[in-house]
């Protein structure tokens, strides 16, 4: 398509009937196009498992206040008593912030337990639901029933 445009634009270029009113359609066409693959780049939360909530006892190795998502890398003890490390994606820092989040809001060494939406492929990774703290602490979604 962007090929078929830039022919498109040179056709009119070239062209005595050429006017700017056309060149600025045409350019506007090439913009919306990169736009429309730019939004498309991002990526879908199609890879969780939105049917599934899994809930655990982790400790928090690490957490990543980042754009575009944040991360809690975190380690989970698994049937045969061992830690494994599981990366949990949230959501964007400027909405979590707006929620009350900070980037201290996960220590290195916090346990929590913490609830997520497990990958579908069954690797160590989810998508962040909620998380309560030692103290009582909620940080997301949380029902106690």
């Amino acid at each position: 398509m962007a090929s078929q445009l830039i022919k498109l634009f040179i056709k009119m270029h070239t062209s005595r009937k050429s006017t700017i009113t056309a060149k600025i359609k045409i350019i506007t066409l090439i913009v919306l196009f990169f736009i429309n693959h730019a939004l498309n780049a991002h990526h879908s939360s199609a890879m969780f498992n939105k049917n599934e909530l899994k809930i655990t006892q982790a400790e928090v190795k690490e957490f990543q206040w980042a754009n575009p998502h944040v991360w809690i890398q975190i380690l989970v003890i698994n049937d045969n008593n061992q830690k494994e490390e599981w990366s949990i994606e949230g959501i964007g820092i400027n909405t979590l912030f707006r929620r009350g989040w900070r980037p201290n809001s996960f220590k290195a060494g916090d346990l929590i337990e913490i609830s997520f939406n497990p990958m579908i492929d069954g690797s160590n990774g989810g998508l962040f639901v909620g998380a309560k703290f030692d103290d009582g602490k909620i940080l997301g979604k949380w029902n106690d029933e």
